[in-house]
């Protein structure tokens, strides 16, 4: 091989790699992109391995969990954060496969990525992919798109703020429950970039909508974020909309909800404060203590200690 042809090498080993039916093959060459990035150079890695793995159709869960994997750290690769939208598109797809282990790396990957783009640049490409995932057909782009809001809202202008919010909000209650799941989960991240005035209005009508959800697997998720949004509220403002939320949670029909409130008791005890805890917390924890289901009465006697 001459020396002219030397930088095509990689490339054509990485493709023909990439379509061999070794999986372990497949895998070697995902994990040594960084190793050919730097042998194709910068230019060379935007123009053609980033497009080239956008279009990589793999099926196997494994390659694509190493995929989210290396692109996340792979911004030096390609010339530094003025370039680092290029990374977008092939995570963007990545987003919304099936498997739950790629979905969730590559949102990760994304918001390592996101963290460090320019802010001009979360605007003109980072917002919109969370958008196009927001509205996507699959509940899985959806899935994916609630754990990106907290990275594009506090680059965003006021504008796209308050869409930002109603989007969030559509998530809040999307017709799929693995979507809602997604939504109780992220709220707290979301809620802390959110400015005041919204926190006590949007964002507390969404987390009213999750509370009061069908779905015991939602609202579960709902008590997490309580003592998150209580940290995040005035002591008076936490007292009116968290404390009668955690004591309708400690009776709920579901044990599993009640489970959560006794797991978080004391996180929501020091969001509310003394007095609040003394007059309707401690009550509510008796309940629990005396809870039909074992291990509601298990969880709640597991935090006799930090109680009292």
């Amino acid at each position: 091989m001459s020396a002219m042809d030397e930088p095509l090498y990689p490339i054509a080993v990485l493709i023909d790699e990439l379509k061999n039916d070794d999986i372990q093959l497949r895998l070697n060459s995902i994990r040594r992109l960084s190793t050919i990035a730097r042998a194709l150079g910068e230019e060379r890695t935007r123009k053609e391995l980033i497009p080239f793995l956008s279009e990589n159709n793999d099926d196997d869960d494994e390659v694509l969990l190493a995929m989210a994997e290396e692109l996340g750290v792979f911004i030096p690769y390609v010339g530094g954060v003025e370039h680092a939208h290029v990374l977008l598109p092939p995570l963007e797809t990545l987003c919304t496969v099936e498997e739950t282990c790629v979905r969730e790396k590559s949102v990760e990957s994304l918001c390592r990525i996101g963290s460090q783009m320019r802010e001009t640049d979360l605007v003109d490409y980072f917002i919109p992919l969370v958008k196009r995932l927001a509205a996507g057909e699959w509940f899985t782009a959806r899935v994916s798109a609630c754990g990106l809001f907290h990275i594009a809202y506090a680059s965003a202008p006021d504008m796209l703020k308050t869409e930002l919010r109603s989007i969030y909000n559509q998530l809040c209650q999307d017709d799929m429950p693995m979507v809602r799941r997604s939504a109780a989960t992220n709220l707290g991240k979301f809620a802390a970039t959110v400015e005041p005035n919204h926190l006590k209005t949007d964002v507390m009508a969404m987390f009213d909508d999750l509370t009061q959800d069908d779905q015991d697997s939602v609202r579960l998720l709902a008590v997490e974020g309580c003592a998150a949004l209580g940290k995040l509220l005035e002591p008076q403002d936490c007292v009116a909309h968290i404390l009668p939320v955690i004591v309708n949670f400690s009776q709920d029909k579901s044990w599993r909800v009640r489970y959560m409130v006794a797991n978080q008791l004391y996180e929501l005890c020091e969001a509310v404060g003394p007095e609040p805890t003394r007059t309707d917390l401690v009550p509510a924890y008796v309940r629990l203590l005396r809870d039909n289901e074992a291990e509601v009465r298990i969880a709640a006697a597991g935090k006799v200690t930090k109680f009292w």
